[in-house]
C-alpha cells in the first residue's frame, strides 16, 4: 500500500521513529520486549496500558519508556487508536506498533522501518509464523496457530491477497497513513487490525 511521496511528511534530518506498545496484562513479557528493541533506530517507546490487573504500566515506567494508562479496560482497538495518536502527537515521521508479549522478534524493526525510509511502502505487517514447528516451540498455543492459520487462509480467499497473517501484532506505518486513514471509525475490539 503506498501514499505518494512521504518524505514531504518526515522531520528535516532522520526520520524520528516511535515504537508504540498496546499492553494488557504483560508483565512477564515487557522487559524481554523492550530489551530487543534497537534503540539505535528508535526514537520513543510509548506503552499503553490498557487497564492491566497486573504490574505492565508500572514495569514499563522502571524501563523509561513513555507510559500512558487508560482508567479502564477500553478493548485492544482503542488501545492502539491511543497508542497512534499519542505518537502522532510526539512527532513521529514513522510508527511501529510491536505487541509486548514476545511473539513477534523486534529486533528486525530496522529492516521494517528500512521499507518505508526507503519509500518502498508505507505499511509494512510482520509475520510470527515462520515455520509450525518453531511457533508452537515459541510459546504459541495450538490452538491458536491453527486458528491464525485457517483465519488468514481464508481472509486471504475472501480478499484476493496473500498475507502470511492478517492479525500482526508486528506493524509499521509512515506518517502519512496515520493521517489519511480515519482509524478512530475503526471499532475498539480486536477487529481492528483487520478495518485498518
Amino acid at each position: 500500500m503506498c501514499f505518494g511521496n512521504w518524505r514531504n511528511y518526515m522531520s528535516a534530518s532522520r526520520p524520528k521513529v516511535i515504537v508504540v506498545l498496546p499492553a494488557y496484562n504483560a508483565e512477564k513479557t515487557i522487559a524481554r520486549t523492550v530489551a530487543d528493541i534497537p534503540r539505535q533506530v528508535v526514537d520513543e517507546i510509548i506503552l499503553v496500558d490498557d487497564a492491566s490487573r497486573d504490574k505492565t504500566a508500572e514495569i514499563a515506567e522502571q524501563l523509561g519508556l513513555t507510559v500512558i494508562r487508560h482508567p479502564e479496560n477500553r478493548g485492544y482497538g482503542a488501545n492502539q487508536k491511543t497508542c497512534y495518536d499519542a505518537a502522532r502527537q510526539h512527532g513521529a515521521d514513522i510508527v511501529v506498533m510491536v505487541h509486548p508479549d514476545y511473539q513477534y522478534d523486534p529486533r528486525i524493526i530496522p529492516y521494517l522501518i528500512g521499507f518505508i525510509k526507503e519509500d518502498i511502502c508505507d505499511v509494512v505487517l510482520g509475520n510470527r509464523i515462520r515455520t509450525r514447528q518453531e511457533a508452537l516451540s515459541g510459546g504459541m498455543p495450538r490452538w491458536r496457530y491453527f486458528v491464525n492459520r485457517f483465519s488468514s487462509a481464508l481472509e486471504n480467499f475472501l480478499f484476493g491477497q496473500n498475507l502470511g497473517e492478517w492479525h500482526s501484532g508486528l506493524r509499521a506505518y509512515s506518517r502519512k497513513v496515520l493521517e489519511t486513514i480515519p482509524y478512530h471509525f475503526n471499532t475498539d475490539d480486536f477487529a481492528f487490525d483487520q478495518q485498518f
